[in-house]
């Protein structure tokens, strides 16, 4: 069976793939989003930051995202891009999980970030909840409340300084690491309080959270903890096409999002793990405009092969 030919295949549908989705189709492009519905912040029951949609639910926020893409005759298809080959010149070719393949002049990648939480009983169960990893995404919702850091990972100590904005009732939970004296200094400077022992289990019991259990039997009460995940790009679909990420695991190379493969841009957490849904979807509004332009350039160099050579236009002219 012969796939069907989009001009632009958007393999994720969270607020960046649905912006591009949407600049695309009032371009009139024709656009299909590959879709698995698995968005990084679905755990959480709302989005901050979002100027007009503060406090909005982010399923909502997708919700609507989809109707008004499918007004502009973008197709959804939810499913997981499994394989995608070929290339610009030629055309690439996307196979998702029942095995449907959809051909496309281009690709736009807002396949975000995977979090890496930790092996601790608990923390799957409090992402997004009473584990939270953005202070500016959750912090003013629980500001002056007791908060802990989950330390022992990449810039523990800079965020725990960083939420102290929020909460004078803060504890660093070294999670069996060692902390620097500069890094002492700095806590105790901003009156926050260091805690010692490994972490063995965050307390979640339904809809409450009693707090943080450590090896040596104690609990650390707290009514969230925040921490910096490791956030893992989801860039499978870059190496199948024959692309390289760079050291960090991303796959752009300049601010437009394009990567090192032609034809194919990311947008999004992939660009940037930390940014806010605002953020992403403003960044996708900006490679969606890119990519158009990427095709217009292409549609002129196939029109002007349809024209008369200056020989065929004297012919014509005199015969």
């Amino acid at each position: 069976m012969t796939p069907e030919q989009f001009d632009v295949a958007i393999i994720g549908g969270g607020a960046a793939g649905l912006s591009a989705a949407l600049v695309l189709g009032r371009s009139r492009r024709s656009v299909v989003v590959i879709d698995a519905g698995a968005p990084r912040n679905g755990p959480a029951s709302h989005m901050h930051g979002f100027l007009s949609r503060d406090g909005f639910s982010p399923a909502d926020l997708l919700r609507l995202g989809r109707e008004e893409v499918a007004a502009y005759g973008a197709r959804l298809l939810p499913e997981t891009a499994t394989t995608a080959r070929g290339n610009a010149e030629d055309g690439f070719t996307i196979t998702v999980g029942d095995g449907t393949q959809i051909a496309a002049r281009r690709i736009i990648l807002a396949t975000g970030v995977e979090d890496r939480l930790p092996t601790v009983p608990g923390a799957r169960e409090a992402w997004g909840r009473f584990l939270l990893h953005c202070p500016y995404c959750h912090g003013h919702e629980v500001r002056d409340r007791p908060l802990a850091v989950f330390g022992g990972v990449p810039g523990a100590v800079a965020q725990a300084l960083l939420i102290r904005q929020w909460s004078s009732e803060l504890t660093y939970l070294t999670n069996g690491s060692t902390l620097t004296e500069e890094e002492s200094r700095r806590l105790l400077a901003r009156g926050i309080r260091v805690r010692d022992g490994r972490i063995v289990a965050l307390l979640v019991d339904g809809d409450r959270f009693d707090g943080v259990r450590l090896d040596d039997g104690t609990t650390v009460s707290a009514e969230a903890v925040f921490i910096r995940p490791v956030a893992r790009p989801r860039t499978d679909l870059i190496a199948a096409l024959g692309g390289t990420p760079d050291p960090d695991g991303m796959a752009h190379i300049d601010p437009t999002g394009r990567t090192r493969v032609p034809g194919v841009w990311v947008t999004g957490n992939l660009v940037d793990p930390r940014a806010q849904v605002i953020t992403a979807a403003g960044h996708a509004n900006a490679v969606a405009m890119d990519v158009n332009a990427d095709l217009v350039d292409e549609d002129v160099r196939a029109a002007l092969l349809t024209l008369p050579t200056h020989d065929e236009d004297d012919r014509r002219t005199h015969p």
